[in-house]
C-alpha cells in the first residue's frame, strides 16, 4: 500500500528532539490498524477514511510535529464514535511518552563515558577552567545525572522540554547549588575558618601568611558548595592591617602573595578544576571604610584603615608583580581575576598605576570598575550584606563585574534566552517576537524560583555546610535571566540587512533590553525576590544554541562555519567588527549600561598596547568619557615554552624558527 502525503502546506516533519524527517501517513494508518485490532471498533477498510479526516485537519499547517499528528489522531477517532479505540490511543501514546521520559532521564553509560573520552561532548568545552581529566570525566558523568534530575524531577516539563530543545538554556545543571557569591573577607579575618560541627576549625588569623591561608581554604571549600565564581571585596584594604602590624617588607609581602596565587591555581576543585576566583581591589582606602579601626585575632589595632596607604601600595604591587611573572614557565595564572576600582582619587600617575597598566597592555589581566562616570557607588559593595530591605520596585546593580559579587550577593541561577532562534521565527514581526520572549523569560522566573526554594530547602537541611555558616540566608542573592545572540536575531529578523554594527539594529536592542529590565521589575514585584539582567557569559551555551538552531533551521544566519557555529555573546558587536576601542565604545555604551548584573565589554586588541602610557590613556579617557560600568583590554599575544610571552598571535614561535633556520644554514655550511 502507498504511502500517503501531504499534497498541501508541509510535506516535513518535526520530530520531538527538532530534527525535519519526510511526513510519511503510512506511519499514521498503522497506529490506526492498530488501534482497530486492539479494541474491534472498527476494521482495516474503515481505516483509510479515518486516516484523510487526519490528513484533511492537518491540511495547511505551516510546520507539522508529532504532538500535532497524536492530537488530531485522537480527535478524529472521538468525532467517528470510536471512544475505546481512542482511550486505547491515548493510554499507549502515555505509555510511550513515559517510556520517553524514562530513557531521557536514564544516562546510557557507554555513550556518556565515550562522548567525554572521545570529546564528543559540547560540555567538555563549556566551561573554560575544566580540563580534560579523570576528574572531569568523574563530574562530566555525575554531572549529566544530576541534569536530568533538575530537568525531570525538579522543574515543570515545560521548563525542561523549552531546556532541551534551546529555547533558553537553564545553566549549571550539572550542579545541585548556586550560581556565584561575593564573601565578606572582613567576616572571615575577624571571625577565622569555623563553625560547621566536625570540621577542622581555625581562629582569626594574626599574620598575612595564616589570612592568605584562610582565604585559599575558604574560597577552595565554598566553591564545592557553588558552579560558579567565589569572590572578595577590599582585598588590599582588609589585608593591609597585617603587613603594618608585622612591619613585612616588600620581599615578605610579594611570597606570601605568591604563595597564596599559585595555590588558588592548583586544580584542586572537584572535576581537576581550579576554583574560579575573583579578587576587587580597592587601590585607595574607600570613603567609608577610612576612620574604621581594623581588628587582628580580637585585638584592634592602633590605626585605621585610612591610614594603610603604603601597606596597600605594597600588596598591590606584589599581585600584580607575581600575575606577571606567571609560573616556573612564565605562564599566565588564570586566577584570580582581578577587578580594579577606578575611583576619583585613582593615582594616575603612580608607580603601581605604571605597574598595572604595563600588566594590562602585555597581559590584559584586569577588569576595571568605573567609579567615574557609571551610576555605580563604591560603597555599594558593602551595602548589600547590611540593608535589612530591599526596595523590590528597584532594579539593583548586584556589582563586582562578570565573574564578582560584592559582599554577602551574588546570583543564585541563571537562563540564558535563545533570542537567534527568536529573529528567525519571528522575522519581520515585532509582537510576535515579544509575546515569545515574555513567554521565555515567564518560563526562567519559574524555573529561577523553584531553583530558589530547592537551594534554600537543601541549604537549611546542611547540604551546604559553610554557605550555611557564612551566608545563611539567600535573600540578597539574585535571579539572573540574560540574552544570547542578538547580533543573529537582528541579522534573522531583518533579513541580513541590520546588526549590532548598525543603528536601526541598535536601538532595537535597546528597546528589547528595556523590555526585559520592565520585565525583571514586575518579577521583582510579583515574586519579592531580586532580579538582575546579565550579559551571560555563555561560552558552550552559544555553541549549543546554534548546533541545535542548525537542525531545525539549515538556513539560519549564524556566526563562525557549518562545522563550528555560534552566536554573539548577549548585545556584543560581531568579532572583529572593529580594532577601533573608541568605535566600539560609542556603539557599545549605552547596552553595557541596560546591564544591572554581570557584563563587561572587552576592548579586543591584535596586539599588546605600545606603550604603558597609552594603555592608561585608554582605559582613563574609556571610563571618564563613557558610562558602561566595565571594561576590560584584551590583547593579542602567545606564549613559547621556551621564549616565553609574544606579541600578537603566533602558531609556531618566530624565535624557534629563527634558531631552527640558524642551524638548518649551519648545517648546510658545512656540507
Amino acid at each position: 500500500m502507498q504511502s500517503t502525503l501531504i499534497s498541501v502546506g508541509c510535506n516535513r516533519l518535526h520530530k520531538r528532539d527538532g530534527s525535519l524527517v519526510a511526513f510519511d501517513a503510512d506511519k499514521i494508518r498503522q497506529a490506526l490498524i492498530a488501534a482497530g485490532k486492539a479494541t474491534g471498533e472498527y476494521t482495516e477498510v474503515e481505516v483509510e477514511g479515518l486516516l484523510q479526516a487526519v490528513l484533511a485537519r492537518l491540511d495547511g499547517l505551516p510546520r507539522l510535529h508529532v504532538e500535532q499528528i497524536q492530537d488530531r489522531v485522537e480527535r478524529v477517532l472521538m468525532d467517528a464514535g470510536f471512544f475505546f479505540a481512542m482511550r486505547a490511543y491515548i493510554v499507549y501514546r502515555e505509555q510511550h511518552g513515559r517510556l520517553r521520559r524514562d530513557r531521557r532521564t536514564m544516562v546510557e553509560v557507554a555513550t556518556s563515558m565515550n562522548e567525554y573520552l572521545d570529546r564528543e561532548d559540547w560540555r567538555v568545552q563549556a566551561n573554560a577552567n575544566q580540563g580534560y581529566s579523570l576528574g572531569g570525566l568523574v563530574l562530566n558523568v555525575s554531572g549529566k545525572v544530576t541534569a536530568n534530575y533538575w530537568l525531570d524531577e525538579v522543574y515543570s516539563e515545560a521548563i525542561g522540554q523549552a531546556h532541551r530543545e534551546a529555547d533558553l538554556h537553564v545553566h549549571d545543571l550539572d550542579m545541585l547549588a548556586g550560581y556565584c557569591a561575593g564573601w565578606s573577607l572582613r567576616t572571615l579575618l575577624h571571625e577565622g575558618l569555623n563553625g560547621v560541627p566536625g570540621r577542622v576549625e581555625a581562629g582569626p588569623p594574626k599574620h598575612l601568611s595564616s589570612a592568605l591561608g584562610q582565604m585559599v581554604n575558604f574560597l577552595g571549600t565554598l566553591q564545592n558548595e557553588w558552579a560558579g565564581a567565589q569572590a572578595f571585596s577590599s582585598f588590599d584594604t582588609y589585608l593591609a592591617p597585617y603587613v603594618r602590624k608585622d612591619q613585612l617588607s616588600y620581599q615578605e609581602v610579594r611570597q606570601a602573595i605568591q604563595e597564596f596565587i599559585y595555590n588558588l591555581n592548583v586544580p584542586s576543585r572537584w572535576g581537576t578544576q581550579t576554583p574560579f576566583t575573583n579578587l576587587t581591589f580597592d587601590w585607595v582606602c574607600p570613603q567609608d571604610l577610612r576612620e574604621q579601626i581594623p581588628v587582628i585575632g580580637g585585638e584592634e589595632m592602633p590605626f585605621a584603615y585610612g591610614d594603610l596607604q603604603v601597606e596597600m601600595d605594597l600588596l598591590n604591587r606584589a599581585y600584580i608583580e607575581v600575575m606577571q611573572a606567571g609560573d616556573a614557565k612564565g605562564r599566565v595564572f588564570t586566577f584570580p581575576i582581578p577587578t580594579y576600582n577606578i575611583t576619583h582619587d585613582f593615582p594616575w600617575d603612580s608607580e603601581n598605576a605604571d605597574r598595572l597598566f604595563e600588566m594590562t597592555a602585555r597581559y590584559g589581566l584586569p577588569y576595571f570598575q568605573n567609579f567615574l562616570n557609571s551610576d555605580l557607588q563604591p560603597n555599594q559593595v558593602r551595602s548589600m550584606c547590611c540593608r535589612l530591605q530591599l526596595d523590590v520596585r528597584e532594579l539593583l546593580k548586584r556589582g563586582g563585574g562578570l565573574f564578582g559579587s560584592a559582599e554577602q550577593t551574588g546570583s543564585l541561577g541563571v537562563v540564558t534566552i535563545n533570542c537567534a532562534r527568536l529573529g528567525y521565527v519571528f522575522k519581520g514581526n515585532t509582537s510576535g517576537l515579544l509575546q515569545r520572549l515574555d513567554a521565555l523569560m515567564e518560563l526562567a522566573m519559574e524555573s529561577l524560583e523553584v531553583k530558589r526554594k530547592v537551594i534554600q530547602h537543601h541549604m537549611d537541611a546542611g547540604l551546604y555546610p559553610y554557605t550555611k555558616r557564612y551566608l545563611g540566608t539567600l535573600r540578597n542573592h539574585f535571579s539572573t535571566i540574560g540574552l544570547n545572540g542578538l547580533h543573529e536575531m537582528l541579522r534573522n529578523f531583518s533579513g541580513d540587512e541590520e546588526g549590532m554594527h548598525t543603528e536601526h539594529g541598535r536601538q532595537f536592542a535597546l528597546k528589547m533590553l528595556d523590555h526585559v529590565r520592565a520585565t525583571l521589575l514586575r518579577f521583582q514585584e510579583e515574586t519579592g525576590h531580586l532580579y538582575n539582567l546579565e550579559a551571560t557569559p555563555a561560552e558552550g551555551t552559544t555553541y549549543r544554541f546554534a548546533k541545535e538552531d542548525l537542525k531545525r533551521y539549515p538556513d539560519i544566519l549564524q556566526a563562525g562555519s557549518v562545522q563550528a557555529p555560534y552566536y554573539t555573546n548577549s548585545s556584543q558587536l560581531p568579532v572583529g567588527y572593529t580594532e577601533d576601542p573608541f568605535e566600539a565604545l560609542e556603539l557599545q555604551d549605552e547596552l553595557q549600561c541596560k546591564y544591572t548584573g554581570g557584563t563587561v565589554l572587552h576592548l579586543y586588541m591584535a596586539e599588546r598596547i605600545s606603550s604603558t602610557q597609552a594603555c592608561k590613556q585608554l582605559v582613563r579617557k574609556a571610563l571618564g568619557r563613557f558610562r558602561l560600568p566595565y571594561l576590560t583590554v584584551t590583547p593579542t599575544f602567545s606564549i613559547c615554552p621556551v621564549h616565553g610571552y609574544l606579541d600578537g598571535e603566533h602558531e609556531f614561535c618566530p624565535k624557534c624558527d629563527e634558531v631552527l633556520l640558524l642551524q638548518e644554514q649551519k648545517a648546510g655550511a658545512v656540507h
